[in-house]
């Protein structure tokens, strides 16, 4: 059973998350950038459909990717090489995560509701969270965005338009 959250309480602590489902830590009816903040810095992220409490999660093991780790495959150093994409910071943010949220063929829906966009859009103007995108001719083609806390960047989600456009932005 998960403990519920009330305004004000703190988050327990990332070891009381369930193995099954793995990290389902606490449920709540708040959303808010602070909250998202607090529960970052704590190894801990919402991610909930519509209609629901608010579930934080902390599954075990989380992926990494160090980037020193980080090998260009010969395919996407050709797209590069060929194709005429701009990469862009943070020059469209609320566009990148409407376009995250869009639906994909094999899903149903998302978990990128209108609460979660706006309380990144929060983070976003204080400097915690950012989109990186990439541009073909003028038109936004892909993109990824994440929250940035110290030297750790914590990718959300990303999206795609053209072959290879999210790759190219991460």
């Amino acid at each position: 059973m998960i403990g519920w959250l009330n305004p004000g309480d703190p988050f327990p602590p990332a070891t009381e998350a369930l193995t099954d489902p793995n990290g389902l830590l606490c449920a709540s009816l708040e959303l808010s950038a602070d909250l998202v903040l607090h529960a970052y810095e704590r190894g801990i992220f919402p991610w909930y459909s519509e209609g629901q409490p608010v579930l934080w999660w902390s599954p075990d093991p989380r992926m990494v990717l160090f980037p020193a780790n980080f090998r260009l495959h010969r395919s996407l150093r050709k797209t590069l090489r060929n194709a005429m994409y701009e990469i862009r910071t943070d020059t469209c943010f609320r566009a990148v995560m409407q376009a995250c949220a869009e639906p994909r063929p094999e899903q149903d829906g998302t978990w990128i509701s209108e609460a979660i966009v706006d309380a990144y859009c929060v983070l976003h103007e204080a400097g915690y969270a950012h989109s990186v995108e990439t541009w073909m001719n003028g038109e936004l083609v892909g993109g990824l965005y994440g929250i940035a806390l110290g030297r750790v960047f914590f990718g959300e989600s990303m999206f795609v338009r053209r072959t290879d456009a999210s790759k190219v932005a991460f």
